[in-house]
């Protein structure tokens, strides 16, 4: 977390922030089990705890909610990589549709998420047990925030465990998405008028404000239907019923909230739409809620994200690397046909001299002069941004642990695998399995798959630490799903309005005239689908766009069709065996 993002809250003693953080994280307990009878803690340090399971972990690490979003999706793919990446095929079993309730990605983030419900409701009863005058604030945000992790926890599993943090004798609660999301509207519209407005009272887009409300809202109204009628076989979600408060249907109040955050002068469209996902991102104009991360304040910022698609020969510093996991399906490159133009696909990065990186085979050299903060005089090399494919370029580490150097320059080599020296690093669209249905490369097939390197790497802290935030909702975020909203009311018009807003408004590096995207001439309901996946790839979003456009349960690559009952996970059999939940439709 960034200083501001507590600190600001209230003066608040470092020992007191660990310990509470410690109290919080036996992920081993009984869910729930832990909050404490009547014994009220700093309502500063409680609430800091809930916001950081979000960034511990949780939104921001590859493996957890990420991999369930992502990975099960017609985007993402985390296949075996010949001696990397078998992991007891517990990264298979997600694109593969193979998991069970033993999988430890499924347990795993089960106990994250119930372990930030829990860390909520010790905030929200800390919250409401004290005096401080910040103490309706507090409420609320531990409240907003309780909403957001049950929702998630709603959205993947389908249930979720809840306990009243006013009353000491509460019995143990099992929420079911189908009648809760109702409740979680309802109780999130109730907070609106307590929670501030973003820049005020401290506040900014690492708290949850008036703000994040909205976008949270207008994210619970768009996925409503589908919580109502998770297993209906043809994907015929009624998005048009009447709202559950307020007027008209659940597509009338998702346009209703994202408008209110289009409209309010607060945020605006990134020209450059990769500013969102880079280095000291921190005032960036699209943020309305989003992970603060920060190197060597408390636990690391995650650069996950970055990380998992570059290859381990993939250097931005003598001092770090990539870990070649992760990369985009064949059916997501193809997605973007005739549109590889877009200032969304790819960006190539610009030294301060002039210099381009074009990662072509014509690169010789780039300047040194781009240093690593905080340490020894390392130079920074610059991968270029977006979606990367074909034959890759870069530095080269030396046995002495630096860059090679031409001069005062580094110099730009063709790359090859690290783990297969003799493979040169391409980067193919196109993932050729020896068995189809299985997501297996031989060692020598392991360069396979477009790359994602949409969040910049951040090289300060090394491989696995990052200054970048993490977005959970953004602007552009809130014109695509009020496009989509527009659509399904048969607004075809506004919502392509919508969507050139987000094509023309983004434009090219200079290396390309600063040319704007190309906008829409016509619109149907794959071209939609696109779009979303235009905006919003590597975000978080894919599965619940999936299973809303009907595209979830279908065959691809290394996938068979599948059952509707997949589109929730089960619960984790340690859970189960706790006989308190029951296992969800389809599992054993």
């Amino acid at each position: 977390m960034k200083t501001k993002t507590f600190l600001s809250i209230k003066v608040l003693t470092l020992f007191s922030f660990i310990f509470l953080l410690n109290s919080c994280t036996d992920l081993d307990e009984v869910f729930l089990d832990e909050i404490p009878g009547n014994t009220v803690s700093d309502p500063a340090g409680s609430l800091a705890a809930a916001y950081d399971r979000l960034g511990d972990g949780t939104f921001t690490d590859h493996g957890a909610i990420f991999a369930m979003q992502e990975y099960t999706t017609d985007e993402a793919i985390l296949p075996t990589r010949g001696s990397d990446w078998g992991d007891g095929g517990k990264w298979r079993d997600m694109h593969e549709f193979t998991w069970s309730s033993s999988n430890s990605i499924i347990v795993g983030n089960w106990d994250l998420l119930t372990n930030g419900i829990t860390r909520c409701i010790t905030a929200i009863q800390s919250a409401e047990q004290s005096s401080i005058p910040e103490k309706k604030l507090f409420a609320a945000e531990a409240k907003a925030l309780l909403a957001f992790y049950t929702y998630t926890t709603l959205d993947l599993y389908g249930q979720a465990p809840y306990k009243d943090p006013m009353d000491t004798k509460a019995t143990l609660q099992i929420l079911k998405a189908d009648t809760q999301i109702d409740k979680l509207i309802t109780d999130v519209e109730a907070l609106l008028p307590d929670l501030a407005d973003i820049g005020t009272q401290r506040t900014h887009h690492g708290r949850f404000t008036k703000q994040a409300g909205y976008a949270f809202l207008a994210t619970m109204y768009l996925n409503r239907a589908v919580f109502k009628d998770r297993y209906n076989a043809a994907s015929n979600f009624n998005f048009n019923e009447p709202a559950v408060s307020g007027t008209g249907t659940d597509m009338d109040r998702v346009i209703y909230y994202t408008s209110l955050l289009i409209d309010s002068g607060k945020y605006s469209l990134e020209s450059d739409f990769f500013k969102n996902f880079a280095r000291n991102n921190e005032n960036g104009k699209e943020l309305i809620f989003a992970i603060t991360q920060k190197i060597d304040y408390i636990r690391n910022g995650s650069n996950s994200f970055a990380y998992v698609s570059m290859e381990r020969n993939q250097r931005a510093s003598a001092a770090n690397r990539g870990t070649n996991a992760a990369c985009i399906t064949p059916e997501f490159y193809a997605s973007w046909a005739g549109n590889h133009d877009d200032p969304r696909f790819e960006q190539h990065y610009q030294y301060a001299d002039g210099t381009w990186f074009m990662n072509d085979g014509t690169d010789v050299s780039v300047p040194a002069t781009d240093i690593v903060p905080k340490s020894a005089n390392l130079p920074w090399f610059h991968f270029n941004r977006g979606i990367q494919a074909g034959l890759q370029y870069g530095p080269i580490l030396l046995p002495s642990g630096s860059l090679e150097m031409i001069g005062n320059r580094i110099k730009v080599s063709p790359l090859f695998m690290e783990k297969s020296t003799g493979t040169r690093m391409n980067f193919t669209p196109t993932l050729t399995f020896a068995d189809p249905n299985k997501s297996v490369f031989a060692q020598n097939e392991i360069n396979q798959g477009a790359r994602v390197f949409k969040y910049e790497f951040d090289p300060e802290g090394g491989n696995g630490n990052s200054n970048v935030d993490i977005p959970l909702f953004r602007l552009g975020g809130m014109y695509a799903i009020r496009a989509e909203a527009y659509f399904r009311k048969g607004s075809t018009g506004l919502a392509m309005d919508d969507l050139n807003k987000l094509r023309t408004s983004r434009t090219r590096e200079s290396l390309f005239a600063n040319a704007p995207g190309k906008a829409l001439t016509s619109l149907d309901a794959e071209q939609l689908y696109k779009e979303l996946g235009f905006e919003l790839y590597w975000e978080l979003q894919r599965r619940p766009e999936s299973i809303r456009f009907g595209k979830f349960d279908l065959a691809g690559t290394a996938k068979s069709a599948s059952q509707p009952f997949r589109r929730l996970f089960p619960i984790p059999q340690t859970v189960i065996d706790q006989k308190v939940f029951k296992q969800n439709q389809g599992y054993n």
